[in-house]
């Protein structure tokens, strides 16, 4: 049947943005062939995502799922989406990122699932499950998450009789011993936008959260500073490589052993495995270090949901697929071999795949650290509403600052200004 949606609670009724309700859907939406068969279209990118759909067609003859691809979110997938949904002619699911969930819920573009959905909270991390929380309700399945770990190069800390380190001190302090040992040698790079959000939401510094019916936004808050403080000390002392992430040159770095560590997700494992091929062997993973000694807090950057887009006449069936898909372990287990996926469901963190060791890694069972850090992931984070834009202007002024003309601060304080400019104008509610 055909089913308007209701304004998205706390979020589009801040924002004043919510499409408007017409009870109108599209052929995207689900529907039923002249056999019976309900059949819903799902939109996504991921690699393995289509065999995970025809092994999910197989064994649930009573719904059919029919996989597009479409491009990646941030090269035009989402843009798509949201036209299609103001045009009446959405499919039911959609691959979405955690980080622009929330622009979605802001401009009316998902459905609420909740009552579909609230049995099965507990399949998943609670982090993961706030990611697709929004003013109490859920508008969409956790399909992986990014729980965060120290890549370090074993090599280079044994040459210096160092150990991984625990605490961000003693983080600070081999980036001296580090940088001393060779003027070239450095003990990271500049992060930026999503790697830098990782960092803060560590700490429990976050950047957003919601207070009845209205936004607040918290980048330039004392525990952001904080934060800012100890990396731009880092930079200030010139033990942070100019390497730009994902640079031809930060590839090199980190196959020689100029760049030491990679504070990162679980999948920058195929990130480092790919383009630094030279340090095979000689780097490995090691639990995050920490602001307080014996602490265990992980933070995450990275994961996606499958939502569920307004217009959709088969919710039911959409959270049927959208569950399975991020909980069946054969299909997971694909996800993984296909598209190093990390799960976000509870019951999928000892998948074989992810048990073995990592010749790359030296052996290591690494996935055991990011299991454990899984764990410890700080439930308490928001992302915003207008993250492309927040990111953006973030990044403009982190850029400036790891260059020396500006600070990461400064850049905190600015992408908030401009964040909180940019949602008055879009209408959007704002507490302190």
């Amino acid at each position: 049947m055909k089913r308007s949606i209701m304004r998205v609670a706390g979020i589009a009724g801040a924002a004043g943005l919510a499409l408007a309700a017409t009870g109108c859907s599209g052929s995207g939406s689900g529907s039923t062939s002249s056999s019976g068969k309900s059949s819903i279209t799902f939109w996504g990118w991921a690699p393995g995502y289509s065999d995970a759909v025809a092994a999910f067609n197989k064994s649930h003859p009573g719904l059919h799922v029919d996989y597009q691809e479409v491009q990646p979110g941030a090269k035009g997938g989402y843009q798509k989406m949201l036209n299609a949904v103001k045009a009446g002619n959405a499919p039911c699911l959609a691959q979405v990122g955690y980080e622009t969930l929330p622009s979605f819920a802001a401009q009316g573009a998902l459905s609420d699932v909740t009552k579909y959905a609230t049995a099965d909270r507990g399949d998943y991390q609670p982090a993961a499950w706030k990611s697709v929380t929004l003013g109490g309700a859920v508008y969409g399945a956790p399909v992986d998450t990014g729980p965060m770990a120290l890549f370090y190069n074993k090599k280079v800390f044994g040459s210096l009789g160092l150990k991984p380190p625990t605490t961000w001190a003693e983080y600070q302090a081999d980036a001296k011993k580090i940088h001393a040992s060779d003027p070239h040698r450095y003990i990271s790079s500049p992060y930026l936008d999503y790697d830098y959000a990782g960092l803060a939401w560590q700490a429990g510094a976050g950047w957003f959260g919601i207070k009845g019916d209205a936004w607040q936004v918290s980048m330039d808050s004392q525990a952001n500073n904080k934060v800012a403080g100890y990396w731009q000390g880092l930079a200030d002392k010139g033990l942070i490589s100019s390497a730009p992430m994902y640079d031809q040159a930060w590839y090199k770095g980190l196959g020689n052993g100029d760049i030491a560590t990679v504070v990162g997700a679980v999948w920058q494992a195929g990130v480092i495995k790919g383009g630094a091929k030279n340090g095979s062997g000689q780097w490995a993973v090691a639990p995050l270090p920490q602001w307080t000694d014996g602490a265990r807090q992980a933070g995450n950057a990275g994961g996606s949901s499958t939502a569920v887009l307004k217009g959709c006449d088969d919710p039911k069936g959409a959270w049927e697929f959208a569950h399975w898909l991020g909980t069946d372990r054969s299909a997971f287990g694909g996800l993984v071999e296909k598209a190093a996926l990390y799960p976000a469901a509870k019951s999928l963190l000892d998948l074989p795949q992810l048990k073995g060791g990592d010749a790359y890694f030296g052996g290591q069972k690494i996935y055991d650290v990011f299991a454990a850090a899984s764990a410890h992931v700080n439930a308490d984070w928001t992302w915003g509403p207008l993250m492309t834009k927040t990111a953006a202007d973030l990044d403009d002024g982190l850029g400036k600052a790891w260059a020396g003309k500006g600070t990461i601060a400064g850049a905190l304080h600015t992408a908030q200004a401009q964040t909180v400019g940019e949602m008055k104008k879009q209408g959007l509610k704002i507490t302190g």
